[in-house]
């Protein structure tokens, strides 16, 4: 919920008429980092979650209506248990601590993805936390848990054909789009990527057809305010053509 004002925008270096409204996150680089600094990995995870904190407060607060976290892909079920079983409490944990913050700052929370696959006590976690969310008006928080685009995909296409049949209509990208975990926040206007990969990895395939795509060497606990400024600034630099014409008429 935007709290700045055009004023306050501008002051941190933005364009206050172009923020994004859908931003995207893979949130790359947590085990290196702590690799780099001789530390478990289990570290560079909880030191994350620790800058998760005002990567979303300041994203609400600058009038993003939406931020999509990738925070557990289907592919993450290969890495070690107790690798997984830190992941696990650190959700747990993060919510149990965020989510009055969260809540009274009008954010609505969506896990998206499969979250049957985690142990019951995440799942009872994170329902609680979308339940407790629900009505919110402010800022869109999806985080993805289990969360493969691919499986998405086909998800959608089955939800699709089922609709299609009850009703008689024609399928249509309309249609598909509608039964997208991310249907109320509609399509992604900027993906970041930290960690210094530069890949989409299986995140919001459909969603990101038209995105701005922005690649940091900044790895994710290191991902502060000011590196997201850095970002915005970038999108803003931009014309987006979806496929036409720059405004002076060349492609």
């Amino acid at each position: 919920m935007r709290t700045y004002s055009d004023e306050e925008i501008t002051a941190f270096g933005l364009n206050p008429n172009r923020i994004p409204n859908h931003v995207a996150i893979v949130m790359d680089g947590n085990g290196r980092w702590a690799t780099g600094r001789g530390l478990p990995r289990g570290a560079g995870h909880r030191a994350g979650v620790q800058a998760l904190k005002d990567i979303i407060r300041f994203t609400s607060d600058i009038g993003v209506e939406s931020l999509t976290l990738y925070a557990f892909s289907t592919e993450n079920r290969k890495r070690p248990k107790e690798e997984i079983g830190i992941l696990c409490g650190l959700l747990i944990e993060y919510f149990n601590r965020e989510i009055d913050e969260l809540h009274s700052n009008g954010v609505r929370i969506l896990s998206i993805g499969d979250l049957n696959w985690f142990p019951t006590a995440v799942q009872q976690t994170v329902r609680e936390a979308e339940a407790r969310t629900a009505k919110n008006p402010g800022l869109k928080l999806n985080i993805a848990l289990n969360y493969g685009g691919r499986a998405e995909l086909l998800r959608a296409m089955r939800l699709a054909d089922e609709e299609a049949k009850k009703t008689g209509a024609e399928p249509d990208e309309a249609m598909l789009a509608r039964h997208l975990y991310t249907a109320d926040s509609g399509d992604v206007d900027l993906l970041i990527r930290t960690g210094g990969e530069e890949r989409v990895s299986n995140f919001l395939l459909w969603q990101i057809a038209y995105a701005e795509l922005y690649f940091t060497d900044v790895k994710w606990p290191d991902f502060t305010r000011d590196e997201l400024i850095k970002a915005l600034q970038d999108y803003a630099g931009r014309e987006r053509r979806f496929g036409g014409l720059k405004t002076d008429g060349t492609k």
